[in-house]
């Protein structure tokens, strides 16, 4: 899977995804907890919470809902 490289449909990321970032930005576009994201990732709820944080700040989105509208802007979902 190529670098994700547009921060809104059209423009470049300064800082590019990264593989799990990018499966955790898809995890966010099901209707589940941060809890059963880091179950089906075999992380800690704490490690979802780091990789979406890192998520919202490279794509410049402050909530889950703006991230999966981005996603599916972008071509992601």
């Amino acid at each position: 899977m190529s670098t994700i490289e547009i921060s809104r449909p059209g423009a470049q990321l300064a800082e590019p995804l990264t593989r799990r970032e990018r499966v955790v930005l898809g995890e966010l576009a099901e209707d589940v907890t941060l809890e059963e994201i880091a179950t089906r990732l075999f992380v800690t709820r704490n490690t979802v919470k780091s990789q979406v944080r890192s998520v919202y700040r490279k794509i410049g989105v402050s909530t889950r809902a703006e991230a999966v509208a981005w996603a599916e802007a972008a071509g992601l979902r």
